[in-house]
């Protein structure tokens, strides 16, 4: 029964609906209903009773009021083409002094830390027992020379004897040989003499380059061997410092700029980390070869350091002038934006943004170079660019000096 009376009270409802949709019908064939069937069309959508949309257009928005932004002028002028790295100073010579051989040290003569000159005696070891086995040789070299002279006068007396065959030939010959045989004496002598004045050279310690000597690990008494290739074997060790290499590395890509810049000289500029002084030098070489593991190249740049500003094992933060680059269009890094269509700025004309593309280059400092897109002279928006769009109005804040320089 419940369903029954569901079915009729749908029915109800589409015939409802029906005469709602079509007054006019209704109205003639049922007019006591046309009322209600008018009723209900009032109340039924414009969609569905076919009637014209009356719906009154949405007002329009509000202007946006003018975003007011920060703008630097974009600006022509020489850019130096600058690199700025941390190298390592590094001595351009180092000696570690050991000996030749075993000794007893007689005198140090120079104190730690010392700056010493090329050809200065630092060290003195007991040559006594060197000096005596010198003299020795000397006199075996005299000893073998008297006896030259003696094979010497033989040959000529058993000379005469043969030609007048007063002796037998043979003594003659032996006579020749022994000439030969001191001859030969005398040579190693005289080699064995040279041996033992290098060896005696050996027990004064000199200074083979100029520098600055590090700790001396030994004191007078100290008893010194050769081949003790250990630490501990070392005497002293001494660092050129004055002029000074400092070491960096740079990327491959900078090796053909690099390699231009060289013919006209690369200015550099050295500030050790914890110093606010400079020191000027220029590069000197580029190594050989590229690190394949890292795609950088090791280059030095040499400084005069007479004020021993920069020592060894030292960082710094190195600048490299590569090139003064001319009539350049900068501008402050900050105005710089980033789409997927790439690099924008915006720039302000008769009170209005405009999105510009460019194509930028190499940043210089707060500068950035650009490459394509501006001439110079173009205001740009350096601060408040991120409510910006194309037409926007704008308002300035200020001017700021950007990249004038």
């Amino acid at each position: 029964m419940l369903r029954w009376v569901t079915y009729l009270v749908i029915l109800a409802g589409a015939a409802a609906l029906y005469a709602g949709y079509n007054p006019p019908l209704v109205a003639t064939y049922w007019p006591a209903a046309a009322p209600f069937a008018l009723q209900i069309h009032g109340y039924l959508p414009a969609a569905l009773t076919g009637a014209p949309a009356t719906a009154s257009a949405p007002p329009a928005p509000p202007p946006r009021p003018p975003v007011t932004v920060l703008v630097a002028p974009a600006v022509r002028k020489d850019v130096p083409w600058k690199i700025g790295e941390i190298g390592t100073a590094q001595a351009i010579a180092s000696v570690a002094l050991r000996p030749h051989l075993d000794a007893t040290v007689d005198k140090v003569l120079v104190a730690d830390g010392a700056e010493v000159k090329a050809g200065d005696v630092l060290i003195t070891l007991d040559h006594r027992q060197s000096e005596a086995q010198l003299a020795g040789a000397e006199a075996q070299l005299a000893k073998d020379e008297a006896q030259l002279e003696q094979a010497q006068r033989d040959v000529t007396r058993y000379t005469d004897l043969v030609a007048r065959s007063a002796t037998p030939v043979v003594n003659l010959d032996n006579a020749k040989t022994a000439v030969l045989t001191s001859k030969a004496a005398i040579l190693g002598d005289k080699a064995a003499i040279d041996n033992m004045k290098v060896q005696l050279g050996w027990f004064t310690v000199t200074a083979p380059i100029s520098g600055r000597v590090g700790v001396v690990n030994i004191k007078a008494g100290n008893i010194i061997k050769a081949g003790d290739n250990s630490s501990a074997g070392v005497l002293a060790t001494i660092n050129q410092i004055s002029p000074i290499y400092v070491a960096l590395s740079v990327s491959q890509k900078l090796l053909p700029a690099l390699r231009e810049a060289m013919s006209s000289g690369v200015k550099v500029s050295a500030t050790p980390q914890g110093s606010t002084k400079q020191a000027q030098g220029k590069l000197a070489l580029i190594d050989n070869t590229v690190d394949p593991l890292t795609g950088t190249i090791v280059i030095r740049a040499q400084f005069d350091n007479s004020d021993e500003l920069l020592w060894p094992g030292q960082l710094c933060n190195l600048t490299l002038t590569l090139r003064e680059e001319p009539n350049t269009v900068v501008v402050p890094r900050e105005a710089i934006q980033i789409s997927q269509n790439g690099n924008y700025v915006f720039t302000v004309k008769d009170g209005a943004a405009h999105v510009t593309p460019v194509v930028v280059g190499r940043s210089e400092g707060s500068d950035t170079v650009i490459v394509q897109g501006l001439d110079g002279g173009e205001k740009v928006v350096v601060d408040g660019a991120l409510l910006l769009f194309e037409g926007a109005k704008v308002t300035l804040r200020a001017e700021s000096k950007g990249a004038a320089g």
